[in-house]
């Protein structure tokens, strides 16, 4: 797809895509971001994109953002009304569980220990812990693998962290 391409595709489906983001969001900012998101995307995978095809893909993209978002309100929704209905009882749980949590962790080995830690704390992927730690993804896999396991007997059994 050519620079042009795009640009005619942007003047021709903006519009549509943004009163289709603003009829569900209702919020004007929401809906501008969610086109702003869906042509971003479009570009990123411009050389994958049958022409014909574009309209509908931007339309899946804000779609599928749509549910994710509703998804988020509801999740979030119900978190706050748990937290509302045992506020002081989840905070102590909390900070016991982040110490048991803490304590687990640091029973690990250190390449464990480390990689979990890039992984569900930083958020990195498999290829790029391997390429921090200098292993293939298959150990880094393998390495995550076993310390999620211990971590799932110490925490079943907390008299093992102590």
């Amino acid at each position: 797809m050519s620079r042009v391409l795009y640009n005619e595709w942007v003047d021709s489906f903006a519009d549509g895509i943004y009163r289709f983001a603003l009829k569900n969001t209702r919020d004007s900012e929401q809906a501008k971001d969610l086109v702003q998101d869906a042509f971003e995307k479009l570009w990123i995978k411009k050389d994958q994109i049958d022409a014909g095809k574009a309209k509908a893909y931007l339309f899946q993209i804000v779609s599928n953002a749509l549910i994710d978002r509703a998804r988020r309100a509801k999740l979030s929704a119900t978190f706050r009304e748990h937290l509302s209905t045992s506020d002081s009882m989840v905070f102590t749980e909390s900070i016991d569980l982040k110490k048991t949590l803490d304590e687990a962790i640091a029973k690990l080995p250190d390449i464990q220990r480390h990689v979990v830690l890039l992984r569900d704390y930083e958020g990195y992927s498999y290829d790029e812990i391997g390429a921090i730690t200098s292993l293939t993804e298959q150990q880094v896999k393998v390495y995550i693998f076993r310390a999620r396991q211990t971590l799932r007997s110490l925490l079943v059994n907390p008299e093992l962290i102590l």
